[in-house]
């Protein structure tokens, strides 16, 4: 039997594609980490979760079980990827490709080797290297040293550039045009799921038009009723819409690796006096969590004075989770910039081009008065003089109590 060859090239199989970000922008971004190398003694550094292949790349990558990664030295930077995925992964790339066949197993190290050189001290991600790939690089490399180089890479993605900003400002009015369709689909007697495929239907074709050369994946709409809105994160299900139900909506699109999110409270048709109470005092929690979002604030203390407000009105053992996160290269299968959370172990103190959320959430259970889950959900830029709200989207009984024909199945 013939031997298959282990690499092989898809350089020049299609043009490049017009990248999401200025060459200039994901020059710096290489720049900024190649400092952090030289001055970590660190010889090359091995990229391999979403995040950051995404963020130092601009590609986005399918696992299916197979390895990616992205390899970065003082010279060259080279995306590692699969031949089932032909030459999208080289003409997404900002820099160069390798491509490993899938003939044996061990072609992904293979193809590492062959860009490695003679460094002997490799940083790769703590945070996401499981055990078993991180046995199989000491096997295939004896004599390196591994260290982390994730952290420094997730304080640097922390700080967003202006053209991040403006991406991100983007898809926050894409967001808000995502509500306005889930508030325009609902009504008594519509499942959540229907609710859900017109708001994602809608956010992908303003994407398309926004962005014409980018590629659509992964937008996505949690749209929750009831029961359903007891958490965050509840898949959207084909519960029918019941008058006085409290309801969810969860708007996500994403952009090239960018997540953003807008999440609101409503009712159907109308809401009890404990709904509107809770929902009212919600909503002021919100209102005063956006105020502390200013240069020099620490997410401990915000979210130690929001606690406050909540044990005042004998409601803190109903907050289900911390009260904001940044944004930026992540979604909810992967990335997560941990070091800047609005939550109580985190003393992190906000820098002016940070982008942070204010998402204040209360569940009440099952069987109380006022029984469900209300969040308000706002995107917000750090700036020199305080902050910039980048969602548009109203909330509060004013505007999302929805009243509505009954539809249909």
């Amino acid at each position: 039997m013939a031997e298959r060859e282990r690499l092989q090239s898809f350089v020049g199989n299609g043009e490049k594609a017009k990248g999401t970000f200025s060459a200039s922008e994901m020059q710096r971004r290489l720049v900024e980490i190649r400092k952090h190398m030289a001055a970590s003694d660190i010889d090359a550094a091995l990229f391999t979760s979403y995040h950051n292949i995404n963020y130092y790349a601009d590609f986005m990558f399918c696992q299916f079980g197979r390895r990616y990664g992205f390899l970065v030295d003082q010279d060259h930077a080279t995306s590692i990827s699969a031949g089932i995925d032909g030459g999208q992964p080289w003409r997404r790339t900002f820099g160069n490709n390798l491509t490993y066949t899938d003939w044996q197993k061990d072609n992904y190290f293979h193809a590492i080797r062959q860009i490695i050189g003679s460094a002997s001290r490799i940083g790769i991600e703590f945070d996401h290297v499981n055990i078993d790939l991180l046995a199989l690089l000491k096997s295939e490399f004896p004599g390196v040293e591994f260290v982390d180089i994730a952290a420094a890479a997730m304080r640097l993605r922390m700080i967003k550039s202006a053209e991040e900003i403006a991406h991100i400002t983007e898809m926050a009015r894409i967001a808000d045009v995502g509500g306005a369709a889930c508030v325009a689909a609902l009504a008594v007697g519509v499942p959540e799921h229907e609710v859900a495929l017109h708001s994602t239907a809608t956010m992908v074709r303003e994407i398309a038009g926004t962005w014409p050369d980018a590629e659509l994946l992964d937008t996505w709409t949690w749209f929750q009723s009831g029961i359903n809105t007891d958490g965050a994160h509840n898949p959207v299900t084909s519960r029918r819409i019941e008058a006085g139900d409290i309801l969810s909506l969860n708007c996500f699109p994403m952009v090239a690796g960018y997540y953003v999110a807008l999440e609101r409270t409503l009712f159907a048709e109308h809401a009890s006096d404990e709904h509107l109470r809770l929902w009212e005092f919600n909503c002021r929690v919100h209102d005063r969590g956006k105020e502390l979002l200013v240069p020099g604030a620490k997410c401990s203390e915000i979210a130690a004075e929001l606690n406050e407000m909540y044990a005042a009105q004998n409601l803190l053992q109903y907050r289900s989770f911390g009260y904001g996160h940044s944004f930026g290269v992540l979604s909810h299968y992967y990335g997560r910039e941990a070091g800047l959370e609005l939550r109580e172990d985190c003393d992190t103190v906000l820098e002016p081009g940070m982008v942070v959320s204010m998402e204040p959430m209360i569940t009440i259970p099952e069987g109380q008065p006022g029984a469900g889950g209300y969040r308000e959900h706002d995107i917000l830029v750090i700036e020199e003089a305080g902050n910039r709200n980048i969602t548009g989207f109203p909330y509060g009984p004013e505007h999302l109590i929805v009243k509505g024909a009954a539809k249909a199945a």
